[in-house]
């Protein structure tokens, strides 16, 4: 009955979806261009697609997105997420697909995986070798002006990746990355860019937000086509929409007190409706939290904390600004006038206590107001308003000069009167649209040039607008002068994010600010010195504990205000914050959708997001470090430093390239069979498409760029894994947390170990089973969805064993029935995963893969976890020999690691113990054996049931060995203590979910 309902229900897949069992496999589509969209694997009736769209997806040559989904889990401000595109092939001939995607500048990938064609490609970080000129033949690919490029460096890269699909076949593109969101104008901005450029059959959205503080805002923006990306562009903005304006079609919200999730799924009719282009925009979602007072937000997790600091309802700081600003030649126009228009409302907001002036230059240099800072006056205000309004662009652009006389301005009024600015803040504005052409043009002479003025008195904030912009020696100044950089498109709209920077920097809170912990209680702190703090940021530093089983720290934050200094400081209570950071991050990890990661899950991963958190942290600060570096011995241990962290974390940055192997595609449009990887990287050509990093190093003859996307060519065999460690490398795995696994267990011989909590008490048997048999290890098909089964392969025994064979199991198979039917079926070689689509994974590689609340996470020749609703786990150990004994088998071993999701009424070898206690007693005999020896004593009796098996005391060891586990072993293939005869546990074949055939627990 049970085989007739299953063939039913295969049956009725195949009819609504046919290629439910084959996303990887060779497709049957009669015509390339059918009419009745079966193959775009749409989310909507095709009768509801307009002719126009049915038209366009028909005639399609370039491979179909069927599925492009994006994830993002956002827990305290930390952003994982996962990007998966399914593309179609539908034609016989081989296919280029083209994965294209926009991230945040500020972001890191962390792994790109592809599988074509059932073979799994997964990528590997590695040190950034020297890159040394090309020709035509090492080039990078241009960027692509459809996605909203600019040639000069945008707010967002593109991470682009071609590879070609055989006929009637599918690939699907997985790409991770993760990012540390900034507070700008007292909000969080998260930005998901979908720009496919074409319709896609099923478009998704997942934006989940877990905080420890209260969530007090939340705004979904309406899609965003602009091509300024910035949160100051937005938040600028911002005050022109409404206060609730409209959200994109089919976004739903659904929020409580400290999570939300936000999903937005318009279907091909929806998108169709917005543009045909496939150019979307921008997904924007603002949100902000509650403060907590004093010394802030302090989080821990498995040895390692970060620190949110953000007050708030502070005075304001008095500041004392000088402007510089470009009036060249090439500011006519636009440019000018934008510039200008924002000036005069930055004038507006200047407050009475503060000190200005205006300085101009291009080949001649102009000062409004000669040796002096003016206060604010309405006199001196429009007497400001009149110099701005007659600046004339003309001339050449001299950088050298403009900073030289800003920086002369600010520091004689300073000198001037220590004193009076003592609680007072002290900033250059700088804005040019081009590169030295007058004075001094080298950038190093530059720099050295305002170090040496700014005397560290003040801070240096500069602006580029247009494409022609130095950004690096913009940023550059920023950074070694305590400030930072913006820049400003062509064709943004500068006036209001001119007006949008200014309001990020324009109200000082604090200045001087040092936050210090306990002494000796912490070590790699990340920067804890800051200049200033001002209203609407926040200061997060990152660190690590010393001593973990310490019971506080001691936090205190020094600074100064507008008329005094301020301390903070409290003791924290390490364990109840890191009960508490383990509990949200439990939430953000309980309902993670579809999507793949890098080894270990994006809920392995978040597990230690603090500690990424600490290594995102320290990479940006190695970065910034490097390039303010003033000697090539100190640039070169910060690059070190730097890389070796983002290998660690399997971070892409300026100084790593990702290197991944491509499928091999015959002329025929067919796959070549698997070959040897060849074991040097032979010739690595850049496929990168992303723009130069800020980090880079121009300035000093290289070109790095912020992520380099490298290809090993005609290598198809899938063979290598992600990062191992590699000698002479430091090549290192992403830091992940070992995955708890309880002694229950079937492994080896096989050898069964049972665990009773309740009882504290451990019972181990042995099965001789039979070749070929099929045993029902778990069975709870009925209430969780659950049944585990295990087939045996035979060995003969060793010489002098009293067995006639050995038995070990070859394949474990899962069926899980909620909320979707799936079927997993792992031998020592591969992982073959069947649900709506069909993933066949070698088990020498490292991946994960996630289908709703299903996750297979395979960790390459080691193990394989699969994650049920995340209530169930299960671990799959994978034991290979390289010379095996003729009595040793290529076999698995079988390990519970989570049970709560199973029902009281499982069984099943393991299953029927889980929720049982047993006792332990003693009756009158000679004997009590315990290993080999025998010592007079009552012989021990297990009472489970009700029934009394006798049992003696032996030493297992599980694991592979790695750990030694005391049990209660009873004998004679388990007679009493499991539920009926070992028959019972016999079933038909491996995907056989049919029920106990006594009843639930019968005896």
């Amino acid at each position: 009955m049970d085989m007739n309902v299953n063939m039913l229900f295969f049956t009725l897949l195949m009819c609504y979806n046919q290629y439910v069992f084959g996303l990887f496999e060779d497709i049957n589509i009669e015509e390339d261009l059918s009419p009745d969209l079966t193959d775009f694997d749409l989310d909507i009736s095709p009768r509801r697609v307009p002719r126009q769209v049915k038209s366009m997806l028909t005639k399609e040559t370039k491979p179909h997105i069927q599925e492009l989904s994006v994830k993002t889990t956002i827990i305290s401000r930390y952003a994982f997420t996962a990007v998966s595109c399914t593309m179609l092939n539908r034609h016989s001939a081989a296919a280029e697909g083209v994965f294209q995607f926009l991230i945040p500048k500020n972001a890191y990938v962390s792994n790109f995986t592809m599988i074509i064609g059932g073979r799994v490609y997964p990528s590997e970080v590695r040190p950034k070798e020297k890159k040394v000129k090309q020709g035509k033949g090492g080039e990078a690919k241009p960027r692509n002006k459809e996605a909203g490029e600019q040639s000069s460096e945008p707010e967002v890269e593109v991470f682009r990746m071609g590879a070609s699909i055989p006929g009637r076949n599918r690939a699907m593109f997985m790409l991770t990355y993760e990012e540390l969101l900034q507070r700008r104008l007292g909000r969080y901005e998260h930005v998901t860019s979908l720009r496919p450029l074409q319709l896609v059959s099923r478009l998704s959205v997942d934006v989940t937000i877990v905080d420890h503080s209260t969530i007090t805002h939340l705004e979904v923006l309406p899609l965003r086509n602009g091509k300024s990306n910035t949160a100051v562009a937005s938040g600028a903005s911002a005050v022109k929409t409404p206060a609730k304006p409209a959200l994109p079609v089919s976004t739903v919200i659904k929020q409580n007190k400290t999570f939300c999730r936000i999903t937005f799924s318009p279907n091909i009719v929806q998108q169709a409706k917005i543009t045909t282009s496939g150019m979307l925009g921008e997904f924007v979602v603002h949100y902000d939290v509650e403060r907590e007072l004093g010394i802030g937000d302090i989080q821990v997790l498995n040895g390692h904390f970060v620190h949110y600091f953000a007050p708030k309802d502070l005075p304001v700081v008095p500041k004392n600004v000088v402007f510089v600003i470009d009036t060249s030649a090439s500011m006519l126009g636009t440019k000018i006038r934008q510039s200008l228009d924002a000036l005069f409302t930055i004038l507006r907001d200047l407050r009475p206590g503060d000190r200005f002036n205006f300085v101009s230059f291009s080949n001649r240099i102009k000062v409004w107001q000669p040796n002096r800072l003016v206060p604010v006056t309405p006199l001196n205000v429009r007497d400001a308003k009149k110099f701005i309004y007659m600046l004339q662009p003309t001339g050449g652009t001299d950088i050298n000069g403009g900073i030289q006389t800003g920086s002369s301005l600010l520091s004689g009024y300073l000198n001037a009167d220590p004193d009076a600015n003592h609680n007072s803040v002290s900033l250059i504005i700088f804005l040019t649209d081009g590169r030295p052409t007058v004075g001094e043009l080298q950038s190093p002479s530059i720099l050295s040039n305002a170090r040496a003025a700014v005397k560290e008195q003040f801070c240096v904030f500069t602006i580029g607008m247009g494409n022609d912009v130095d950004y690096r020696l913009l940023e550059r100044m920023a950074l070694e002068n305590c400030g930072m950089m913006r820049r400003i498109h062509e064709d943004s709209d500068a006036s209001t994010m001119l007006k949008g920077f200014y309001d990020e920097i324009g109200t000082p809170l604090l200045s001087d600010i040092r936050v210090n912990y306990t002494e000796d209680s912490v070590q790699y702190v990340t920067q804890h010195l800051f200049t200033n703090y001002f209203n609407g940021s926040e200061i997060v530093i990152a660190g690590k504990l010393t001593n973990q089983s310490a019971d506080s720290l001691h936090v205190q934050v020094t600074a100064s205000n507008s008329d005094k200094s301020i301390v903070l400081e409290t003791d924290v209570a390490l364990r109840q914050r890191e009960v508490e950071t383990e509990r949200h991050v439990k939430e953000a990890t309980a309902g993670v959708g579809s999507g793949v990661t890098r080894a270990g899950t994006l809920g392995s991963v978040a597990d230690d997001f603090v500690e990424r958190v600490w290594g995102f942290l320290s990479v940006k600060e190695g970065l910034r470090s490097r390039l303010k570096s003033q000697t090539s011995r100190e640039r070169e241990g910060h690059t070190q430093q730097a890389t070796n962290l983002s290998l660690t974390y399997h971070f892409l940055t300026p100084l790593t390239s990702l290197v991944v192997e491509k499928p091999q595609v015959l002329a025929d449009g067919t796959m070549a069979e698997d070959t040897p990887t060849p074991t040097p990287v032979t010739t690595e050509t850049n496929k990168k498409a992303v723009s130069a990093n800020e980090l880079s190093d121009e300035m000093e003859g290289e070109e790095d760029t912020a992520q380099s996307l490298h290809l090993k060519k005609d290598q198809p065999g899938g063979q290598s894994s992600t990062v191992t460690k590699t000698t002479g490398k430091v090549l290192k795995r992403p830091a992940q947390k070992s995955v708890t696994i309880s002694k229950t267990s079937a492994d080896g011989d096989p050898h069964f170990v049972v665990e009773f909590p309740l009882s504290k008490l451990t019972v181990c048997f042995n099965i001789n089973g039979e070749p070929g048999h099929i045993l029902r290890m778990v069975s709870d098909h009925k209430h969780s969805g659950v049944t585990v089964n295990g087939k045996l392969i035979g060995a003969p025994a060793p010489a002098g064993s009293h067995k006639q064979h050995r038995t070990y199991f070859s394949t474990i198979t899962i069926v899980v029935n909620r909320p979707k039917r799936s079927y997993i079926e792992v031998t020592p070689k591969k992982v073959i995963l069947d649900g709506r689509d069909r993933l066949v994974l070698p088990c020498d590689t490292t991946v994960s893969v996630e289908s709703g609340g299903l996750v297979v996470t395979i960790v390459g020749k080691s193990t394989v976890t699969v994650t049920i609703g995340g209530t169930i786990r299960f671990v799959i150990l994978v034991h290979q020999y390289k010379n095996p004994a003729p009595y040793q088998r290529n076999h698995l071993g079988f390990y519970i690691s989570n049970s709560k999701g199973l029902s009281h009424d499982c069984h099943g070898l393991l299953g029927q113990f889980l929720y049982e206690e047993v006792g332990l007693a003693e009756l009158p005999g000679n004997a009590m054996a315990t290993g080999d020896n025998s010592t007079s004593a009552r012989s021990p009796i297990l009472k489970v049931k009700g029934r009394s098996v006798p049992v003696v005391q032996k030493t297992r060891r599980i694991y592979s060995g790695r750990q030694s586990v005391d049990c209660w072993f009873a004998r004679n293939n388990a007679a009493k203590l499991i539920d009926g005869q070992y028959e019972d546990y016999v079933v038909s074949h491996l995907f056989d979910t049919g029920d106990w055939p006594h009843g639930s627990n019968g005896a």
